[in-house]
This record gives C-alpha cells, sequence and structure tokens, in this order.
C-alpha cells in the first residue's frame, strides 16, 4: 500500500473515529472536552447545531493561527472543519438522539472509550499532513512559538477553550477534566506508532 493511500486513509477514518470520541464524550454527560463544552454551550446559548459551532469556530481559530504563525490563513483547513462537523452532527443528531447512560459506571465507560477514541483519531487523521483542524494547528502553533512538546501545546489549547467554555455555560464537569489533561498524552503516545505505518518513520 502506498504512502498517499495510507494517508487518505488516515485522513477520512481519524476524522471518523475522532468525530465519534467527541460525539461519545458529549453523550457521557459528565462533561465534554473543552473545545466541545464550549460548541455545545453555543449551541445552547445562541442556537444552531453543535456541528454548525464547530464550523464556526473552526473558522475563527483559522485567523488565530494566521497571527501566530505570521502566515496567511489556512482556509483549506475549512475542508476538514466542515466533514468533522457534520460527522459530528451525524453521530449527536442521527445515529444517537436518544442516548443516555443510565448509570454513573457507564457514563464515566462511554467518556473513557470517548476520551481513548478522540487521542487515536487526532493522532491518525494528523498522518495525512493535510487540511489539520484549526483546534489541532492551534496546538502545533503553540507548540511551534513555544517550543514545546505537541502534549504540551495540546494542552494550552485544551485550557484556553476551558476559560471560554465557562464563560459560554459549556457542559463542564469531570469528563472536561479527563479531557483537557489526558487527550496531549494520548495524542504524544499514538502518534509515533501512526506515523510510523503510514510514513516509515522509525
Amino acid at each position: 500500500m502506498s504512502t498517499n493511500v495510507k494517508r487518505g486513509i488516515s485522513f477520512i477514518l481519524g476524522l471518523f473515529i475522532l468525530s465519534f470520541g467527541i460525539s461519545l464524550t458529549i453523550l457521557s454527560r459528565l462533561g465534554a472536552g473543552a473545545w466541545d463544552a464550549l460548541n455545545v454551550g453555543l449551541s445552547n446559548v445562541v442556537g444552531f447545531t453543535v456541528g454548525t459551532w464547530v464550523i464556526l469556530v473552526g473558522f475563527i481559530l483559522i485567523f488565530i493561527n494566521a497571527i501566530l504563525l505570521k502566515k496567511k490563513p489556512e482556509f483549506i483547513a475549512m475542508i476538514t472543519v466542515f466533514i468533522i462537523g457534520y460527522f459530528i452532527d451525524f453521530w449527536l443528531i442521527i445515529a444517537f438522539p436518544n442516548f443516555y447512560p443510565a448509570t454513573f459506571i457507564w457514563q464515566l465507560v462511554v467518556l473513557l472509550v470517548g476520551v481513548i477514541l478522540m487521542g487515536f483519531g487526532i493522532a491518525t487523521y494528523l498522518q495525512a499532513k493535510f487540511a489539520i483542524i484549526p483546534i489541532d494547528r492551534l496546538m502545533m502553533a503553540v507548540q511551534f512559538r513555544l517550543k514545546v512538546s505537541l502534549m504540551v501545546g495540546k494542552t494550552i489549547g485544551e485550557v484556553t477553550a476551558l476559560i471560554f467554555a465557562f464563560i459560554f455555560g459549556g457542559p463542564i464537569g469531570i469528563g472536561t477534566v479527563i479531557v483537557t489533561f489526558s487527550i496531549g498524552p494520548l495524542i504524544q503516545m499514538f502518534f509515533p506508532h501512526l506515523e510510523k505505518w503510514v510514513h516509515g518513520v522509525s
């Protein structure tokens, strides 16, 4: 299998897995990840679907990233933003419209599975090196600007989003804390293994 084919598979499959993971954390009702809590909060306060806010917030972040990296806005990233936004609406509105974990243990299981899938999905689609989601470009922009690891860059972005999620009354809880401080390490753990498979990097 050629590298380009592997990159294409990584892109679509990664976004599919990521969107499912995000949706599970929201459906767990234990608190969503910072960015997702922000999108849910905006959806509840202003209107529109969660997926629509994924797209709108992504558009704003494109300009923020351009400032941090001192480059032109990466509008091609909107391709990825639209895909992930529609995937999330598919999971929340069509696939699991009435999904309510009945017990705390079940909620916790749904949350943890979602978090792991998020980390794996991000590390997977990043291998395509194409149209990175603005949230993850922010992670890389912070990494570039502050000379830190992907883990630290992601955590800084998550904490920033958490502040805005709180302002807009997003679903913040124990799940938010777990997502905020585990996504970075999970990406750092999965990334090199996937990079080796896709690009043959040892």
